[in-house]
């Protein structure tokens, strides 16, 4: 009863996932022109940019924290929310390329957003290249904790504002309408809400994971 107490919400994520990864795949969507069946990958696609953003966030609070105190725990879990953010940006980058490859015919097609998405992604790249670079534990910290809390609303820039002020093939930018306004019916919103709860606890789970390893990898360090 201790481990459900204790795990419940990691329980939930998966069990989230697994239905999503059925029902996304088995249950009817809206026939669209163009879309057709990739409107599908609005259940993992843009879960996963949620996701992101919520490590992102989390990575974030806990920068400030460090800058208050001094904790060497609240930057590791900065930089773990920030390393789990980078992946889901890539699962995301790349299940939004394969989208445009079959819905706006090639991969990459310079699109204002996809210009963006390429930008903020090399924000946070430089960020882990920075951090590395740093020797001096502190200093690293410190730095990056300042680098990361200026990133991240400019990747909110980069990402929301300016797609919106140019012609944009993406929904929701540049006059088109976001999936939800129209094209999203009843049956696809009972898969894509949960998506998204679930996608986010397990971006959650595995930053939670990455800062106990890390954790563990600095007290074998200072007990040698």
């Amino acid at each position: 009863m201790k481990f459900i107490y204790q795990s419940w919400w990691k329980i939930g994520a998966v069990v989230l996932i697994i239905y999503t990864i059925i029902a996304g795949f088995l249950i009817p969507v809206p026939a669209l022109p163009i879309l057709h069946e990739t409107i599908r990958n609005v259940y993992f696609h843009v879960p996963m940019w949620m996701a992101m953003f919520v490590v992102f966030g989390i990575s974030v609070v806990y920068s400030i924290k460090y800058l208050s105190t001094g904790k060497e725990e609240y930057d590791l879990v900065a930089i773990e929310s920030v390393n789990t953010g980078v992946f889901f940006y890539v699962l995301g980058l790349l299940s939004g390329m394969l989208w445009a490859r079959f819905t706006w015919g090639e991969f990459w097609s310079n699109d204002p957003k996809q210009n963006s998405a390429a930008i903020a992604f090399l924000l946070y790249c430089a960020y882990l290249v920075l951090r590395n670079s740093i020797d001096e534990e502190q200093k690293r910290a410190r730095i990056s904790a300042i680098y990361n809390i200026f990133a991240f609303p400019v990747m909110v820039v980069l990402l929301f504002i300016l797609p919106r002020m140019t012609d944009s093939l993406h929904p929701g930018n540049g006059g088109n309408p976001a999936f939800g306004k129209y094209d999203m019916d009843n049956m696809m919103r009972a898969v894509f809400y949960p998506a998204c709860i679930g996608w986010i606890f397990i971006a959650i789970w595995i930053a939670t994971l990455r800062y106990r390893i890390r954790l563990i990898e600095n007290k074998n360090l200072t007990s040698i």
